[in-house]
């Protein structure tokens, strides 16, 4: 007999595991020519094109209304947890590697389930408290490697990528309410229509130092695919692929990310793997599996934010 043939919800999951995870290395070498500033203000003048095409093929011209108080709510959420979040992963990613980039934002859903203990939302198992424990376990292990070997600035790179995971875990939480309101499309086009301008003038110096007119085209051609085919289409075919197969069938998954981001790291920018790394690595990516899925209620859908 025939095996059927993998089902299209899993097919968009995979083939979107596979564009975020050969990001990493991309957006490495993208840095290399203009630096994660700039890149990130690049970003910013794409995106909200996106973000208006985005409503348009949704909602035409007839686009959510949101009340002064979520626009309120909202502010802080594109501020914070989309700009902010994407300037220190930018920066994180610029200072470390493209692996260890990948196996620090997986960290996102322990990040988010301290914030809703925090908050008295959610009760953490007996579990998931070790999962915490083990994925911390795992980030010194990880760390602390390059700080014995001297490496400064690819500790200081992860130590903001860990702040980056942690505000995204803030945006995921922050956000989740304006979501059910108003529809994850809405949420992500007006939050990123918002952080625009802001981002925009923060960035605007970097851009300046930029020599635009000797860039060569693989450069443009990978920022419109990081962009819009990473930021955009990924997360619609992420959210498509949830919707259809169940976000507890979907969300495992994501741990396959640092393993496509650590293989087009080790082909294309030579990074290195000791035994140490991939050791701590693996006690971070158990950590946080345990922490999310150590629970009977569905686990937390956590996408890297690139």
């Amino acid at each position: 007999m025939m095996r059927a043939m993998p089902s299209l919800p899993l097919l968009a999951a995979v083939a979107t595991i596979l564009v975020w995870g050969l990001n990493f290395p991309l957006q490495k070498a993208l840095f290399g020519l203009m630096g994660p500033v700039a890149f990130v203000g690049l970003r910013y003048l794409i995106a909200p094109v996106c973000s208006v095409l985005l409503l348009c093929i949704y909602f035409r011209w007839n686009w959510p209304r949101l009340a002064r108080a979520d626009w309120w709510k909202l502010l802080p959420v594109a501020l914070i947890g989309q700009a902010l979040h994407l300037v220190l992963a930018a920066v994180g990613l610029q200072g470390s590697t493209p692996f260890s980039a990948s196996v620090l934002l997986a960290c996102g859903p322990v990040f988010t389930l301290l914030i809703l203990r925090a908050l008295r939302v959610e009760h953490l198992t007996w579990a998931q408290w070790l999962g915490v424990a083990v994925a911390a376990g795992g980030a010194l292990a990880f760390t602390a490697e390059k700080l014995l070997a001297g490496a400064w600035a690819a500790s200081a790179g992860d130590g903001v990528l860990l702040l980056a995971a942690a505000l995204f875990s803030y945006y995921s939480v922050a956000s989740k309410p304006l979501i059910q309101a108003h529809g994850g499309v809405a949420v992500l086009a007006y939050g990123t229509l918002l952080g625009a301008l802001p981002t925009l003038a923060y960035c605007t110096p970097a851009l300046a130092t930029v020599p635009w007119g000797t860039l060569p085209a693989w450069a443009w051609a990978g920022t419109l695919w990081s962009v819009i085919g990473g930021g955009f289409i990924g997360w619609l075919a992420w959210g498509y692929a949830g919707a259809r197969r169940g976000v507890g069938r979907t969300a495992p998954l994501i741990y396959l990310m640092p393993v496509v981001a650590g293989l087009a790291s080790w082909l294309f920018v030579d990074e290195a793997f000791t035994l140490a790394k991939l050791g701590s690595a693996a006690l971070i990516l158990a950590g946080v599996a345990l922490a999310q899925f150590g629970s009977r209620k569905p686990p937390i859908d956590s996408p890297p934010g690139e």
